[in-house]
């Protein structure tokens, strides 16, 4: 609609000259100029309106364009594979959503549209210009051939300087999402002014690449404007000359000058569109870049959490074999064991043995190179990613809080879970108190990354929102690693009674939380090198016994 409105303000200014002519005539043979006036106002009047009309339409559809694109790439950001992540820079990413995405609107409207109606009404206005005067039109298209040999010097230019614009900004926007994620650290090492620097790097280069880019845009449109001004002396020079000599009329010249006038518009449309569309394309690019990386499939609704008297989960690793990278050393080195439904598993070993990967192999953040891992006695690749995922409870070595409410933290992963439910897993997580001593309760703000919460109140948070899930298979990773000795007796209690009914897992440095586990797994160097009960162990494997005599403090067996 906004294409054809454009079009029909350029049928409405194609006509004025014609109609000025036949006023002309009409002045010469003394004839009244009454209806030429009016139909001359009516066509200003149109032009504007139904320029004005367009406009808008373009731009709400530009910005229609903009929105499409930020809820599409945000949807597909949000579906990632974990290594993609890991391979590219947050702050980047950011960057292609928010300013990529924007540059979009100017691809829509000012480029796309405007070389379309552009072209269409150069071209339009080239062939009335031909039927009033060939010799005047040859005369004009050699002047603008001349220019758009220029322009073609030009443009490319202009892509290479945006594209450079815009990776320095996703440069800048990885440098600050590094910056602010870690700003604490920064400020007790003293790095303010280093890191400064950096982010004035990146932050002069994009000034420098988008002024390289203003430069040769301003080239083009002068390139432009300075085409059209010779083409209006040559042609009243050669037009003047042909009037003199009675080969035309003044009115004739006359409307082919106000061709050339109206001429400039569409012609200064069209360099602008060429012009445009290299920033708008330089962004595109990177949106299509960001729409490669490797993605999980998407599911139309999400799978429907456990029921909480569901049968506990299965799980088994059968000679697995993993890595973080092709140039990275090998984590797992064929990795088997087995653990039945129902009880707790607790994995110990040396730091880097492999436990955490454990996990992130369960949850399919990241896929083996060989072997198998089954859940329920089903191969992990063949289950419904979102069903599998929602059959577990996973609480991360780091437990992460977001920026929301602390009620908005706990139902993240159980939108549809009652008040009975959350107050339930606030008393069995010890949050009560908490909750008590918030000045808003449960619908406090917690802060960005949970800032406001210690980081034992941020741990019980997460397993308090893992437990709502009513997972069949629980993942602790270093639950309670941040906890004091009252709350850590507590919450080992809420584990043991949680395993009663489901399937727990738990990554464990701590000799209390080994000790009640009913089977260890014992890793080193990417490989299980016992499974067994916390007495079996420290009498059969030197290694453990060494971890149960030292790290996990003295015991007596």
């Amino acid at each position: 609609m906004g294409a054809l409105l454009s079009l029909a303000t350029g049928a409405a200014g194609l006509a004025l000259p014609l109609v000025a002519r036949g006023l002309i005539d009409d002045l010469s043979h003394d004839r009244t100029i009454t209806g030429a006036l009016v139909l001359m106002s009516a066509l200003v009047v149109a032009n504007a309106a139904l320029g004005a009309l367009g406009s808008y339409v373009l731009r709400r559809t530009a910005e229609s364009v903009v929105l499409g694109a930020r809820r599409a790439l945000s949807s597909y950001l949000l579906r990632l594979r974990i290594p993609a992540v890991d391979r590219t820079e947050p702050g980047d990413l950011m960057a292609r959503v928010t300013s990529d995405t924007t540059l979009l609107r100017e691809v829509t409207t000012d480029s796309l549209v405007g070389l379309g109606t552009g072209g269409l009404t150069l071209v339009a206005t080239i062939v009335m210009m031909g039927l009033v005067d060939p010799v005047l039109l040859g005369v004009t298209l050699a002047v603008i051939v001349a220019a758009g040999t220029v322009l073609g010097v030009i443009v490319p230019r202009i892509n290479k300087a945006s594209r450079r614009a815009q990776d320095a900004v996703g440069v800048m926007g990885a440098s600050l999402e590094r910056v602010l994620g870690a700003l604490r650290t920064i400020k007790a090492s003293g790095a303010e002014h280093r890191e400064e620097q950096r982010l004035h790097a990146a932050a002069e280069e994009s000034w420098r690449q988008s002024v390289r880019a203003a430069k040769w845009a301003a080239a083009a449109g002068n390139t432009a404007g300075l085409a059209m001004q010779i083409a209006f002396i040559t042609v009243l020079a050669v037009g003047g000359a042909r009037v003199a000599t009675g080969a035309v009329e003044v009115g004739t010249l006359v409307a082919f000058l106000l061709y050339v006038f109206y001429l400039m518009s569409p012609i200064q449309q069209v360099v602008g569109a060429i012009t445009q569309y290299q920033t708008g394309a330089a962004a595109l690019t990177r949106i299509q870049e960001a729409l490669a990386l490797p993605a999980e499939p998407s599911s139309a609704h999400p799978a429907p959490l456990p029921a909480a008297d569901a049968e506990p989960a299965a799980l088994a690793f059968d000679e697995v074999r993993f890595r973080y990278d092709d140039d990275l050393p090998y984590v797992h080195h064929g990795v088997t064991f087995a653990v039945p439904p129902r009880g707790m598993t607790a994995f110990v070993g040396p730091s880097g043995a492999g436990k955490t990967t454990v996990f992130s192999l369960i949850e399919r953040f990241y896929d083996p190179e060989s072997g198998v891992i089954t859940v329920d006695g089903r191969d992990a690749s063949d289950w419904d990613l979102t069903e599998l995922r929602s059959a577990i409870g996973y609480v991360e070595q780091d437990a992460p809080v977001l920026s929301g409410s602390l009620r908005d933290n706990l139902l993240l992963g159980s939108p549809e879970a009652d008040e009975d439910a959350v107050t339930r897993v606030v008393k069995t997580t010890r949050l009560d108190g908490l909750v008590d001593r918030l000045p808003r309760g449960l619908d406090t703000l917690v802060g960005h990354r949970g800032t406001k919460l210690s980081g034992g109140e941020r741990q019980r948070v997460a397993i308090a929102r893992a437990l709502l899930r009513h997972p069949r298979l629980l993942l602790l990773d270093e639950a309670t690693s941040q906890l004091d000795a009252v709350n850590e007796a507590a919450l080992r209690d809420t584990v043991a009674d949680v395993a009663r009914t489901t399937t727990v897992l738990v990554v464990a440095h701590r000799l209390s939380t080994v000790t009640m586990a009913d089977r260890i797994v014992v890793m080193d160097a990417g490989r299980v090198r016992a499974v067994g009960t916390h007495r079996e162990l420290v009498a059969g494997d030197p290694l453990y016994a060494e971890l149960a005599a030292t790290q996990f403090l003295a015991t007596t067996g």
